[in-house]
């Protein structure tokens, strides 16, 4: 068995809707437009084809990767449809949804916020 990860970087803004907080200033922060760097890994898993030796193609991946990281990339995630309010937790759920129809291997998705160190990870169901 064997696990492959490609990675990708997206920056983006977004507001967050945190009315739930005791502090106002926190609440009225993450109300405003802000952004964040953000590195998505993308792990398939799987047997590697006895032919080419390959799990997966690495530049298939890449292009697929290609495809969901131009959605995200310099974008307000707020307009970002089917997203959701941008959460670490929706952002995973995002990209697993948007590569589980061509990757049939999608093991795992994790989404960081590196200069924080805040992450999450989405395993599908």
């Amino acid at each position: 068995m064997h696990e492959l990860t490609q990675s990708f970087i997206f920056e983006a803004a977004h507001t967050l809707n945190r009315a739930y907080l005791a502090d106002p200033a926190a609440v009225l922060g993450s109300k405003r437009i802000h952004g964040h760097s953000y590195r998505a890994l993308v792990t398939v898993r799987g047997i590697a084809d006895p032919t080419t030796g390959m799990l997966l193609d690495l530049h298939t991946f890449r292009q697929q990767l290609h495809t969901v990281q131009s959605q995200l990339d310099h974008h307000l995630l707020d307009e970002v449809a089917d997203l959701g309010p941008a959460t670490l937790e929706n952002l995973t759920q995002y990209i697993w949804r948007q590569l589980q129809p061509t990757l049939a291997s999608l093991y795992r998705v994790t989404v960081e916020r590196v200069l924080t160190g805040d992450s999450c990870s989405y395993y599908g169901t």
